[in-house]
């Protein structure tokens, strides 16, 4: 049985706020990206294109190139690529 008064209760509401406080902030900040993606497709920008461009950039240069490097290989082989 559980002492609910004890020191571990108390850090795991802690916890248990923290977490329900940051998931508030992941929710408002998606909203927020909502937005701006809203406001740059009525301005004529392609969204979806900017989604992969902001994925591209959260990745290292290396493992990109490298990726980029396979899958114009896999494109010719497919003829697919002049």
């Amino acid at each position: 049985m559980v002492d609910t008064n004890s020191v571990a209760a108390g850090e795991l509401k802690a916890f248990i706020e923290r977490i329900e406080r940051l998931e508030e902030e992941k929710k408002a900040l998606a909203g927020d990206l909502r937005d701006v993606y809203t406001e740059a497709k009525s301005q004529g920008f392609d969204t979806k294109v900017m989604r992969k461009i902001v994925a591209l950039r959260r990745r290292d240069h290396a493992e990109r190139k490298e990726e980029e490097a396979i899958m114009d290989l896999y494109l010719e082989a497919l003829g697919m690529q002049a």
